[in-house]
């Protein structure tokens, strides 16, 4: 029989909120930022929040990992090594980590998940990783399906996480020093300042102009709903959603949908199951065209094609909803299907290029009125990237996730005992001392009522079992307790019983695949230096925000503006009409160099 492979589907938290809506709509992990030294970092939180949601999470055998995952200074190191006790206290499940330090401080036996920000790619970086100590590995959102399936073959016994869905970076993850260099705001210390969603000229050599004010860094959001069982098969095991700095909405929609196509894979691949217990409900129909996205792409997953860049903005387009028919004075009727609702936002690309926008006032059919009229023309394609009705659904209770329970009632010598067992072989029984009195009248569905209001409780009764010898009479205030005393005590052995990893950080001096860093490896602190040192590295270069190196490369894309204009040499096997090197030049001024890496497949940013 196939061995059954447990899948994770693993979710953002912004902050506690979205954290537990996560777990109500089908997260079996979810992801949230420390009070410090996360890659977010307005996105963190409370020790005391955190706690909560490990408290809540666990119920349903839901992981909670904290991310650490900034480059840290040596005065910074105490500070982190005390925050990760007290993560591994409250009992998280795992830290995502960047910084190479943190594995030579002194810590708990909790695991080190290697965040993306290192820049994970090959065989050989992910084999290095897990003989230091990695239980799960965070690759790069820029392999393809047969290059994750070559790392798995390489390095079957690893954890490996891939990115699912959301918002892309252009440049390798770790790897950007944009905004460091521009802002003095660093990436990898939790501050980006979204250098690639700024707006370019491009110029070629002899200062011609290529482009015109356009978005040329900016990509699609990821979207690989459609491609989750290749990942499985491939050997992923993590399939992550972006977005810790998105709301409360995001999370429940964009976590359900996943959790929908999930589900119904694992109906058809038994070999497949979830990594959590219970079953979600929704009270809504997930759609993820109706959450922030810049339109969508699967992202390099079968190479390269035309549909990774959205240069015409890099704000949310939304659901495609028509064309305009007739434009009137206060009015336009759109040619579309979808009905539309008072107070949707509406956007649309101007004769420019230019994303433009409007409410609607009041719908009339397919005439909408907007509350101030657009510059819109006839077969103008209509966006809607605020939909009120879906809003208002997601403001309210929009799922629950509830675990399944047996119950059994008997008597014993001295009363009654109430036995639970849950879906996961828990089990728990209470007793009720009480002398036996024969009701007036059958009580057995009185009882099955009471036992099986569970409604305020993370349970629902598969089945309610009333096994008395008699028609013994139990007032239903006491049945009522009864109930809830069982149900503390289930609770409290799934809580006690919860299988929580630990794992050391081994020390090894096993070689990294690199003898020399650059500012590449993002070297911050002493002991992240120690670290390579004894792993074989010689010559060690310190990061970018400690020694800005000169004249250095600021990002490193697979993104390539060559490419996106039809002038690879080597798929379009064409030459561009205008003299390299070309150059970006921002609002201010600024100019980057932009050069092409062809045996790479890679185009590089640089200062000047």
């Amino acid at each position: 029989m196939t061995d059954k492979r447990p899948i994770e589907l693993l979710a953002p938290a912004r902050n506690l909120e979205c954290g537990l809506e996560a777990i109500r709509h089908g997260a079996d992990a979810v992801y949230i930022g420390a009070p410090r030294f996360g890659a977010r970092s307005a996105a963190g939180n409370s020790l005391e929040d955190i706690f909560a949601l490990v408290r809540y999470a666990h119920i349903y055998n839901v992981r909670i990992y904290v991310t650490v995952n900034t480059v840290l200074r040596d005065d910074e190191l105490a500070d982190t090594e005390a925050l990760v006790w007290d993560l591994y206290r409250m009992g998280v499940d795992a830290l995502i980590v960047q910084d190479m330090g943190i594995t030579r401080l002194h810590l708990p036996p909790i695991p080190l998940h290697a965040s993306t920000q290192m820049d994970n790619r090959t065989a050989d970086k992910v084999s290095f990783l897990y003989q230091a100590g990695f239980l799960q590995v965070v690759l790069a959102r820029e392999l393809s399906v047969s290059e994750i399936a070559r790392i798995h073959a390489a390095c079957p016994e690893v954890k490996l996480e891939v990115f699912v869905h959301g918002a892309l970076c252009v440049s390798y993850s770790g790897q950007c020093y944009a905004s460091q260099a521009c802002y003095g705001r660093s990436a990898n210390r939790g501050e980006c300042a979204q250098f690639c969603r700024l707006s370019f000229d491009m110029v070629d050599a002899d200062g011609r102009m290529v482009v015109r004010g356009k978005h040329l860094l900016s990509l699609k959001d990821m979207n690989r709903s459609g491609n989750l069982e290749e990942l499985l098969d491939a050997g992923v095991t993590s399939l992550k959603i972006e977005g810790r700095l998105k709301d409360v909405s995001y999370v429940k929609n964009v976590t359900a949908y996943y959790r929908r196509k999930l589900d119904e894979l694992f109906g058809r691949r038994k070999e497949y199951v979830r990594a959590s217990s219970g079953e979600t409900r929704l009270g809504f129909r997930p759609q993820l065209d109706k959450s922030f996205s810049r339109g969508f792409t699967d992202y390099l997953l079968h190479g390269r094609g035309k549909d990774i860049w959205s240069f015409d903005t890099p704000k949310s387009l939304g659901e495609e909803m028509g064309t305009v028919k007739e434009v009137g004075r206060n009015w336009l009727t759109v040619a579309g299907v979808k009905p539309f609702a008072n107070g949707d936002g509406l956007c649309y690309l101007d004769r420019s290029g230019k994303l433009c926008g409007f409410r609607v006032n009041r719908v009339e059919g397919n005439r909408l009125f907007p509350q101030e009229m657009p510059e819109v023309l006839p077969r103008t394609r209509l966006f809607r990237n605020y939909d009120q009705e879906f809003e208002r659904q997601m403001q309210r209770k929009s799922a629950e996730r509830r675990i399944r329970i047996w119950m059994e009632l008997e008597e014993n010598a001295f009363g009654f005992t109430l036995a639970l067992r849950d879906e996961d072989g828990m089990r728990a029984s209470v007793v009720l001392a009480r002398i036996k009195e024969q009701a007036h009248t059958d009580q057995t569905d009185n009882l099955r009522l009471q036992l099986g209001k569970l409604g305020n409780t993370p349970f629902e009764a598969a089945a309610i079992e009333i096994r008395l010898s008699s028609g013994w009479f139990i007032p239903s205030s006491e049945v009522a307790d009864l109930r809830r005393r069982g149900i503390e005590a289930l609770l409290r052995v799934r809580r006690i019983r919860y299988r929580q990893e630990t794992a050391r950080m081994p020390d090894t001096s096993h070689p990294y695949p690199l003898r020399e860093l650059t500012y590449l490896g993002n070297v911050m602190n002493r002991e992240a230096e120690k670290f390579y040192r004894a792993h074989g590295v010689g010559r060690i270069a310190p990061a970018f925000e400690k020694e800005p190196p000169g004249g250095a490369a600021l990002m490193f894309c697979r993104h390539c503006l060559r490419y996106s204009m039809g002038w690879c040499p080597v798929h379009h096997k064409t030459r561009p009409p205008y003299r390299e090197p070309f150059y970006l030049v921002s609002g201010d001024g600024r100019r980057f160099r932009l050069e092409f890496d062809c045996k790479s497949c890679q185009m590089k940013v640089w200062e000047g």
